[in-house]
C-alpha cells in the first residue's frame, strides 16, 4: 500500500491507533491525509455555531476548496494533523503548527454529537506523543475563557501546564514532558474506556444470532439453544433466510431486517461471511459481536488477513470483538443469564470470573467448574484474541462488584508489560489464579493476533511472582487453588499455621511451600 501523502511527506503509520471512547466505543485515529478533504468538509458542516466560534474566534460558513487543501496537507512534522474516526465520519481533529523550534501551536475540535466522550483528552495524548517524537517541547494555545470543556482537556491532561488570562482569552502553554501525573491519568482513561467496553459486551439488553440453523447439532442451533435454555432476560433475535421463527424464536431475513438497535451479535456462519456481518450489525449500532466461526488465522495466511480485516471494519465502526474461532461468552448475573457459548450447561451464579484462550478446553474447564461446586460471575472464551484480550477484562473484573476471584487460561501473553501492571495493581484486593501452557510464551498459537513475546520460563515466573499471580502447573491445581479462595477470606498477613492430625501431610504442605517459592513470603508453621 503506497503512501496517502504527496512525496516528500512520508505518512507515519506508526502514529495509527485503534482506541477507545470514554463510553467503551471503538474509534481509529490516523494522521489525515488530501483525501481526507470531503470527510474535512462534512465535520465543518456539522459543528454547531458555538462549536465554530470556540474554534475561529468567530462565525463562519463553509469551508472553502483551498482552505480544506491546506487544512488536508501537511508535512507530519512541523504541520501535523490527527484525525478521530468512527465509522465513516471524522468525530474530532487535532492539529499543531509549530511556531519555533520546540513549540507548537495546538488546536482541537470536536463533533457536537461527541463531545463529552473523551475524544479530545484523546486527540490531545496523541498529539503530544507525535512532538515528542518530532522533537518539541512545548504546546501553546489560546481558548476563549467560556470554553471550559477545553480548557478542563488542558487542565486534567495531567501534564506541567500554565494558564493566563487577558481580556476573556485563556492561553495555555503545556510542557509536553510525561508527568507521573499525565502518566495516571492515560492509565486511568484507559482503564475507565476498556471496562465500560467489556461490561457492554457481557451485559447486552438486545442479541441477536446470526447463522443459526434449524437442523440440530450445528453450531448455530446448538448456540440458540444454550440461550434459550440460561433464560437470557433481554430481547433475543436470530437471523435465517427463509424460516420464520425457529425454536420459538422469531426470524428475520437478514440482520438488517431486525428491528430496533443491537446490543450484541452472535456470529456463526462461514468465513467468508463474515466481514459482511460485522458491516450489517455496524449499521444496526452493535456494541459487540462475538466471532464463533473458525477459518480464520488459525488457518493459515489466507485466515489471517480475512481476521486482519474483521478487526478493522469492527474497530472502524465502534465495535468489540471476541474471538473469532472462539467458545464465546457467559454472564450468570439474574439481570443477564445469557450463556452465549458452545458450553452445554450453563455454570451456577458464584464469584468467579473466568477467562480461557482455549476454545477445545474450553468447555471442559467449565464443566469441572461445575463439577466441583464452584460458581462463575462471567466467562470469556477468546480463541484467537484478534480483538478482546484477557487485560481488557482484567480492567472490568477490577472494579465488577460479582467478582472476587479471577482464573485465567493463558496460551500467550500479547502484551506482558501491560498485563504486570493491571495484575500488579488488581491482585491487591482481588486473587489472580493463571495457568499457563508449555514451558514458555515463545511461542504464539496459531490464530492469536497478538505480539510474540520471548519471554523465557524463569522470567514468566518472576512476572507471575512480581505481579502477585498465583501461578499452577495443572489444571486440578488451578482449580484447587480457585476452589479455597473462593470460599476463604485472604489471610491479613503473610504466616500462616497448618493445622491437622498428620505428620506426613503437613511435611507435605511445608515441602511444597519451599520448593515453589511463591504465594506467602515466609513458610507456614506445622502445628500437630
Amino acid at each position: 500500500m503506497s503512501d496517502p501523502t504527496p512525496a516528500g511527506a512520508p505518512y507515519p503509520r506508526q502514529w495509527e491507533a485503534d482506541v477507545l471512547l470514554r463510553d467503551g466505543r471503538a474509534a481509529h485515529l490516523r494522521p489525515i491525509t488530501p483525501a481526507d478533504a470531503e470527510k474535512i468538509a462534512d465535520f465543518q458542516s456539522s459543528l454547531s455555531p458555538e462549536s465554530i466560534y470556540f474554534r475561529y474566534f468567530t462565525l463562519r460558513g463553509d469551508l472553502t476548496p483551498k482552505e480544506l487543501e491546506q487544512l488536508t496537507t501537511v508535512d507530519h512534522d512541523r504541520r501535523v494533523a490527527l484525525v478521530l474516526t468512527l465509522g465513516p465520519q471524522i468525530i474530532g481533529v487535532g492539529r499543531y503548527e509549530a511556531t519555533g523550534a520546540t513549540e507548537a501551536e495546538i488546536a482541537l475540535t470536536v463533533r457536537d454529537n461527541h463531545q463529552a466522550r473523551g475524544v479530545g483528552s484523546i486527540l490531545l495524548e496523541h498529539l503530544a506523543a507525535a512532538g515528542r517524537e518530532r522533537g518539541l517541547r512545548t504546546f501553546v494555545g489560546t481558548v476563549l475563557s467560556e470554553n471550559s470543556r477545553m480548557l478542563d482537556v488542558f487542565a486534567d491532561a495531567g501534564f506541567e501546564a500554565q494558564q493566563q488570562v487577558d481580556d476573556g482569552m485563556v492561553s495555555v502553554s503545556i510542557d509536553l514532558e510525561p508527568t507521573e501525573q499525565s502518566l495516571r491519568v492515560m492509565e486511568a482513561r484507559e482503564h475507565r474506556a476498556e471496562a465500560v467496553s467489556i461490561k457492554q459486551l457481557l451485559s447486552p439488553q438486545s442479541v441477536i444470532l446470526v447463522g443459526v440453523s434449524v437442523r440440530e447439532g450445528t453450531f448455530g442451533h446448538t448456540l440458540l439453544r444454550n440461550i434459550l435454555d440460561a433464560g437470557f432476560t433481554g430481547e433475543l433475535s436470530v437471523v435465517h433466510p427463509s424460516a420464520e421463527s425457529i425454536a420459538g424464536v422469531k426470524a428475520y431475513p437478514s440482520v438488517l431486517d431486525v428491528p430496533g438497535s443491537v446490543d450484541l451479535a452472535i456470529v456463526a456462519v462461514p468465513a467468508e461471511r463474515v466481514l459482511d456481518v460485522a458491516r450489517a450489525c455496524s449499521e444496526k449500532d452493535a456494541r459487540a459481536i462475538v466471532v464463533i466461526s473458525s477459518g480464520f488465522a488459525e488457518a493459515g495466511e489466507e485466515g489471517r488477513e480475512l481476521q486482519r480485516q474483521l478487526v478493522q471494519v469492527a474497530r472502524g465502526r465502534g465495535m468489540r470483538v471476541v474471538g473469532p474461532n472462539c467458545l464465546g461468552i457467559i454472564n450468570t448475573a439474574g439481570e443477564v443469564q445469557l450463556n452465549a457459548s458452545l458450553a452445554p450447561v450453563m455454570p451456577p451464579r458464584g464469584r468467579i470470573g473466568f477467562f480461557s484462550q482455549s476454545g477445545a478446553l474450553g468447555i471442559a474447564l467449565l464443566e469441572t467448574v461445575r463439577r466441583r461446586g464452584l460458581g462463575v460471575s462471567t466467562f470469556v472464551g477468546a480463541g484467537n484474541r484478534a480483538d478482546v484480550s484477557g487485560n481488557d477484562v482484567l480492567q472490568y473484573w477490577e472494579e465488577d462488584p460479582d467478582t472476587d476471584v479471577i482464573l485465567l487460561y493463558l496460551e500467550s501473553i500479547g502484551n506482558p508489560r501491560k498485563f504486570t501492571r493491571l495484575a500488579r495493581r488488581i491482585s491487591r484486593h482481588t486473587p489472580i489464579v493463571a495457568m499457563k501452557t508449555g514451558g514458555s510464551m515463545q511461542a504464539r498459537p496459531l490464530g492469536h493476533a497478538v505480539r510474540r513475546s520471548s519471554l523465557p520460563p524463569a522470567a514468566l515466573e518472576a512476572l507471575f511472582t512480581q505481579s502477585g499471580v498465583i501461578q499452577t502447573e495443572t489444571l486440578n491445581h488451578l482449580f484447587d487453588v480457585s476452589q479455597v479462595l473462593s470460599f476463604q477470606p485472604l489471610p491479613q498477613g503473610s504466616t500462616v499455621a497448618i493445622v491437622g492430625n498428620s505428620d506426613a501431610l503437613g511435611t507435605v504442605g511445608v515441602a511444597w511451600r519451599i520448593s515453589n517459592r511463591r504465594g506467602l513470603r515466609r513458610c507456614p508453621r506445622w502445628i500437630a
